[in-house]
């Protein structure tokens, strides 16, 4: 009886004492302990306001039925692909959206609804994925701060290959302490891009001299990341930059004369086809045959075989770096005793050389730096040491 002087009374009341009621009658529908004639004929009324002209009336039904396990699946199917105003808290919360319904709505809907989706607890891959995919970058941001959301690492791959050119998205995806290192790699490949466009765009430098710049600064924070990368993320990483080109001798050359051993082996092996652990074996049994049959097998040019050579002796005779910071940085007498071997070796390449000198040039003024940070710090500590004896 309630039910029917309700939908006899709300054909004509105003638009906000409309919603007002709809909201009443939802919670009604939840928490009340109707009949079942009544709560067929609640649900039917509530069907009914779904066409109601204002969204007032939907928002408040969507607002009620946003969060709960028993809503009429239907009304809440209804409100998921209403006008955003009235979607959004649905799209966002309901628990009985399946993740079929969501994908659909992130294929179809605006940057608000993809954001709403992009929001949800326990978000699974395949709608990260469609996310990813197809999703606006005010989303795809959503997605990444959501610390609920399952991504796969190819629908990382995917946000930065459609939004990696965004600050926003760069500097949100880079705090992430358990970020692939593929995708990291990716990260600084895309900012490398960008900011050589912008260089070149305004006449501050020449393209190709942008471009070599943008490669330096790429290698050398492909470095760093290894660096941090282990195991089965090193190897992730080895299969991205070969994948995008980035695998070059002159990459391997610097992973090697910074004492990082072990990007040095992977890419090898990558290169090669061969087991890492076999590489490893041949690499570091101090016989130069070995070296270079596993050059010419990765296909490196020939002209650098004497180069890796040098740096793999050196290697061995400074040791291995066990610091993350050591494994960053070119190693200057490495550099320099690589260096000194080309230049008065006939066979060897122009290009080599000039990357030499280069490396050369970048390990003497980080060795600078270092020793200029290290005396600053010793002229911070020594008046406290002097306070101390003093006291």
């Amino acid at each position: 009886m309630i039910v029917r002087q309700f939908i006899s009374w709300v054909r004509t009341a105003p638009a906000g004492e409309r919603a007002e009621a709809t909201r009443a009658l939802a919670r009604a529908w939840l928490i009340s302990d109707l009949t079942d004639e009544d709560r067929a004929a609640a649900e039917g009324a509530l069907l009914m306001l779904l066409d109601d002209t204002s969204p007032l009336v939907r928002q408040a039904m969507a607002e009620v039925f946003a969060r709960s396990t028993n809503a009429p699946a239907a009304i809440v199917q209804a409100l998921s692909v209403d006008q955003p105003s009235v979607a959004l808290p649905v799209l966002e919360h309901s628990p009985l959206l399946i993740d079929a319904d969501l994908v659909d709505i992130v294929a179809t809907g605006n940057s608000e609804t993809q954001c709403a989706i992009a929001r949800r607890i326990n978000l699974p891959p395949s709608v990260s994925a469609a996310i990813a995919e197809v999703g606006a970058a005010s989303a795809a941001l959503e997605l990444i701060e959501n610390p609920h959301a399952e991504l796969a690492s190819f629908s990382w791959d995917r946000i930065v290959e459609r939004h990696g050119h965004l600050a926003a998205i760069r500097e949100s995806m880079l705090l992430m302490e358990d970020l692939p290192a593929a995708t990291r790699a990716a990260l600084v490949a895309k900012l490398s891009d960008t900011l050589a466009q912008f260089v070149v765009g305004r006449n501050w430098l020449s393209a190709d001299r942008a471009e070599r710049v943008a490669t330096e600064a790429r290698d050398r924070s492909t470095v760093n990341i290894a660096a941090m990368s282990r195991g089965d993320d090193m190897g992730g990483l080895v299969r991205h930059l070969r994948a995008t080109g980035q695998l070059t001798a002159g990459l391997i050359l610097r992973a090697l004369l910074s004492g990082n051993i072990e990007l040095f082996d992977h890419a090898l092996a990558e290169l090669s086809g061969l087991p890492l652990a076999r590489v490893s074996l041949l690499l570091h049994d101090r016989g130069g045959a070995s070296l270079q049959a596993i050059l010419i097998r990765a296909g490196l040019p020939e002209s650098t075989f004497a180069a890796f050579r040098v740096a793999l002796e050196a290697s061995h005779e400074a040791g291995f770096v066990d610091t993350v910071d050591g494994a960053a940085r070119l190693r200057r007498q490495m550099v320099e005793r690589v260096l000194t071997h080309c230049e008065t070796d006939r066979h060897a390449a122009e290009p080599l050389l000039i990357l030499l000198r280069r490396f050369a040039t970048e390990s003497a003024r980080e060795e600078a730096r270092m020793f200029c940070d290290e005396l600053v710090a010793d002229e911070a500590i020594a008046p406290m040491q002097y306070d101390l004896i003093a006291a």
